[in-house]
């Protein structure tokens, strides 16, 4: 077999033509290899799998269908009441936005760190680092991904991510003011500086992330554990691409189709009869109408095919109809497929995973029914009845309900009364439906300790806390799968594309930079010389108020423990100080409340008169010496130029901020042999001394007494959300 593949594909080399065509080594991925006898026998068996495949998972389709229109508030078929008012009750569409808005928000932390990195030679790479942060804020995860992904996997019970890389030329022109070039080149030092327009051409590179539909998502087989296991047993991973004649033309000029499949696929388009195929389903590949536009639906596979007698895994895309549009090798060099995809709630045997809207849907159909009914009887109730006798009132007629109105009748004869109040019934009824949602999505906790919707009475401090606590678990839990089988090997893919696709260093936001330090740094394309393991960390720095104290109450008591007691160990408070500053005040407000070691570096007069001069805010340092860096900023001031500039103020300020300075070194030489009261453990004069009020011992966790009140800002203990802190009875 393997000979016989390889003599077909030798034979079908020189069929094909374009960039790519007619070379032989096994390195160039972009080499199509679809026209080759061998190949293009595989193809075609893999794509009757593929489509047989989408036939297959068709009701399942049908049915998350069926949920996204519960989803979205349409009133459907499903319905049992059919009466004059059409009304959805949005129970699942807020459930489902609550769901997502607190997953969301436990994913992307509030202190905007997302990623961590760990190294062979420990050392952290911060600009790898910030690079992956630009790439999270590029690909819009926390605004236009990660919402949208979890209301999907809510809804079709499955998270799917397509990851590719986008790049993007823009020519931009604006002025500038150079001195005339001469002849010879090089700028005229005699000549005046004029202004000029120039020209450029940007390249923007950067990756993209889509969220696609469970339902253009297929694995073979479907009973594979993860993508990585169902390539490894010959299967395949689909997905569904819709494009247009622009796409097609752009995906011919890339080279990932061939030239002659793609005009002809053209070709149909421009032809093809709007009248959809009856015996063609919906997921067939092929061209397709919807709302007017007209487009090819087009399968993108991933399967380990055999070229040349070895077994590659290759990108291959069809038409339908037979229509092979081309086939490549994996284009990415880490040969990975560029498809996420995990279930919410893992199924042992199969792949995808169940909606958690399934188990809700009956419930809101009734729920619709009651709120339509109700709607229907309160109409009914606020219309009177009015009962009168015809043979004692003969003029019926003129008993008409206007302003002002005569009723000819007498008023023993004719009587009112009230339809039941049976709307009220109707809305209890939705209430019930609602408390019952809510506790099936893991909404309203509080269902489970006797409280929720349907309840009349207020739940107790100890109920409340019992429902933060289940709320934070169910939270963590569902995040975890996020993180653990989409987000982290969404970074992965972020720095091997980085290190295929990117040739030119991209400045990006480095985190912790302050003062006279540059705020965007130079980062190099990433090198695979040192391997690196990137996790998604923004699942575990959300921690509580509650943990932050626990840790400030942790620190206390290390610093109260002997070192004789450590056994060699060495406390090392810097790190925790760090995290500590770091999560109560964020990553941009903590560099300036505990300064690095390198950023206390003291810098040159020159390098202070350069930033001066350029506008920048320039602070002293402790170590400067006040006298040489007073003369020299005072040579900025003696010319006209540094005089007259606009930022002459900074400079003076700079100067009196040493004067100032050199005033408070020497009030501190004169004081410097008295001591001063500081913390339990301080002296004055050899003497030790009583600590400061307010301040705790070493080795003690704050703490009040009973019925006393606790420090600004502690949060009470019914309110505590940490999972291991029972709630108070």
């Amino acid at each position: 077999m393997a000979d016989d593949t390889y003599q077909a594909e030798s034979d079908g080399d020189d069929d094909d033509s374009g960039p790519g065509y007619g070379h032989n080594s096994d390195d160039r991925r972009d080499e199509d290899i679809s026209k080759r006898a061998g190949v293009a026998k595989q193809l075609t068996e893999l794509f009757d799998e593929v489509t047989q495949g989408f036939e297959d998972q068709s009701s399942r389709s049908d049915d998350q269908q069926d949920y996204w229109d519960v989803y979205n508030c349409l009133l459907t078929g499903k319905q049992f009441y059919d009466g004059n008012s059409q009304i959805f009750v949005p129970i699942v569409h807020n459930a489902v936005n609550a769901r997502k808005t607190r997953f969301t928000n436990q994913i992307f932390p509030t202190n905007g760190r997302n990623v961590e990195v760990v190294s062979q030679d420990g050392e952290l790479p911060y600009a790898n680092m910030s690079l992956l942060e630009h790439y999270i804020q590029r690909a819009q995860l926390r605004t236009q991904i990660m919402p949208a992904l979890m209301k999907n996997g809510d809804v079709e019970g499955q998270y799917n991510l397509y990851v590719s890389w986008e790049k993007r030329e823009r020519y931009v022109t604006w002025k500038t003011t150079e001195a005339p070039e001469m002849d010879e080149g090089g700028a005229n030092p005699a000549a005046e500086p004029v202004e000029t327009v120039k020209h450029q051409t940007i390249t923007d590179s950067y990756p993209c992330v889509e969220v696609l539909k469970d339902s253009d998502v297929l694995v073979l087989p479907q009973t594979a554990d993860n993508i990585n296991d169902a390539i490894a047993n010959g299967g395949s991973v689909t997905i569904i691409r819709r494009w247009t004649k622009a796409k097609i033309r752009a995906m011919i000029r890339e080279g990932a189709i061939r030239k002659d499949s793609g005009e002809a696929l053209i070709g149909q388009m421009s032809t093809e009869s709007k009248e959809p195929s009856e015996k063609a389903h919906l997921e067939a590949a092929g061209i397709k109408h919807e709302g007017g536009l007209k487009f090819a639906l087009v399968y993108q596979t991933w399967a380990i095919l055999k070229v040349k007698g070895e077994r590659r895994l290759c990108e291959c895309f069809y038409g339908g109809e037979d229509q092979l549009l081309g086939a490549r090798r994996n284009s990415l060099w880490s040969d990975k497929v560029p498809v996420l995809s995990v279930p919410v709630e893992k199924v042992a045997g199969v792949f995808k995973g169940v909606s958690k809207v399934k188990p809700c849907c009956d419930i809101q159909y009734f729920a619709n029914d009651a709120i339509n009914e109700a709607a229907d009887s309160a109409a009914y109730a606020l219309l009177p009845i009015v009962m009168t006798d015809p043979q004692k009132n003969p003029r019926v007629g003129s008993m008409v309900l206007s302003l002002a109105a005569v009723w000819e009748t007498s008023p023993q004869d004719t009587q009112f009364a009230q339809f039941p109040q049976l709307w009220q019934h109707g809305f209890e009824m939705v209430a019930a439906a609602k408390a019952e949602i809510g506790q099936t999505l893991s909404v309203s906790p509080a269902a489970l300790t006797g409280g929720g919707a349907a309840s009349k009475s207020k739940p107790s401090q100890a109920e409340v806390a019992q429902e933060q606590q289940i709320d934070l678990l169910t939270t963590a839990d569902a995040v975890t799968t996020v993180e653990q089988g989409i987000l982290s090997p969404l970074l992965e893919l972020f720095v091997e594309m980085d290190h295929q696709y990117r040739d030119d260093d991209i400045m990006v936001k480095q985190y912790g930079k302050m003062g006279l330090e540059a705020q965007m740094e130079s980062v190099p394309p990433t090198q695979f010389d040192t391997r690196y393991t990137y996790k998604w960390f923004g699942v575990e720095q959300a921690r509580s108020a509650q943990q932050i104290q626990q840790q400030i109450a942790m620190v206390n008591v290390l610093r109260g423990i002997p070192p004789q007691q450590m056994n060699g160990y060495k406390l090392n408070i810097a790190p925790l100080a760090v995290q500590l500053a770091e999560n109560a005040f964020g990553p941009r407000l903590a560099p300036m409340v505990l300064v690095s070691p390198e950023q206390q570096m003291p810098v040159p007069v020159e390098q202070e008169n350069s930033l001066l001069l350029s506008g920048f805010e320039v602070p002293t340092h402790e170590m400067d010496d006040d006298q040489a860096h007073i003369q020299g900023h005072s040579t900025i001031l003696q010319d006209a130029e540094g005089k007259n500039a606009p930022n002459a103020k900074k400079t003076q300020a700079h100067i009196w901020a040493h004067m100032q300075q050199m005033q408070l070194k020497q009030q501190a030489q004169v004081q410097a042999g008295q001591g001063e009261p500081g913390i339990p453990g301080g002296a004055m004069g050899g003497q030790p001394q009583p600590g400061v009020a307010g301040t705790p011992r070493q080795g003690a966790q704050p703490a009040q007494a009973t019925g006393g009140q606790g420090p600004p800002g502690m949060i009470p203990h019914d309110q505590l959300k940490d999972p291991s802190v029972p709630p108070r009875l």
